[in-house]
């Protein structure tokens, strides 16, 4: 799915659609930590399209990731 049409999709499952950039900055962040993987595809007669696929990467070690990341920035040694 590419970022337009999962934002598509969140107006149509939750009445509730984000704005372009948000998206990107959510596709981006995922895939940093390796939630979702990024491919892109050539279009005939159009631009390519980058497209996102979920990993199988379990949702806590993404979140373990994160969470060490947080503590990381809020506990800085002096």
């Amino acid at each position: 799915m590419y970022a337009y049409e999962l934002r598509e999709q969140m107006e149509k499952k939750f009445g509730w659609k984000p704005p372009m950039v948000t998206c990107y900055i959510v596709l981006y962040r995922l895939q940093r930590v390796g939630y979702v993987t990024a491919e892109w595809k050539e279009q005939r007669g159009r631009p390519a399209r980058k497209y996102y696929k979920i990993t199988g990467k379990e949702l806590s070690e993404v979140a373990n990731g994160y969470f060490k990341e947080l503590c990381g920035k809020l506990v800085k040694k002096s």
